[in-house]
């Protein structure tokens, strides 16, 4: 292999695009650099006809860890990051006004 020739071709912005994006809440963010965000949908049942709600989780990588519980937050396909972790975090679209503020370990959570 000659030096000017790269190890792995650059993904292009074509196949960029067509990653899947998904916007959840986050359920968990207890992992270090981790977040579960769970997707809701709604699906007609096959035989009775009757309007189900359906629910996912997925295990996306949040290298920041910026996303609290309840958020509402952006998702995007990606290669595997780790045995579970399928997804990465895009944005955070809307804060959850009634999420526990972060403490740190030492200190004393203000009121």
């Amino acid at each position: 292999m000659s030096a000017s020739t790269p190890a792995q071709p650059a993904i292009s912005a074509e196949a960029r695009a067509m990653r899947k994006i998904r916007i959840g809440k986050v359920v968990s963010n207890r992992m270090k650099d981790t977040i579960v965000v769970r997707i809701d949908s709604l699906a007609r049942h096959g035989f009775y006809q009757r309007v189900v709600r359906r629910s996912a989780k997925f295990k996306a990588h949040d290298a920041g860890n910026t996303a609290r519980i309840g958020d509402v937050v952006k998702i995007m396909e990606t290669r595997p990051i780790s045995k579970d972790k399928r997804w990465r975090l895009i944005e955070i679209l809307r804060h959850d006004s009634a999420a526990e503020p972060i403490v740190e370990p030492g200190e004393t959570p203000s009121e």
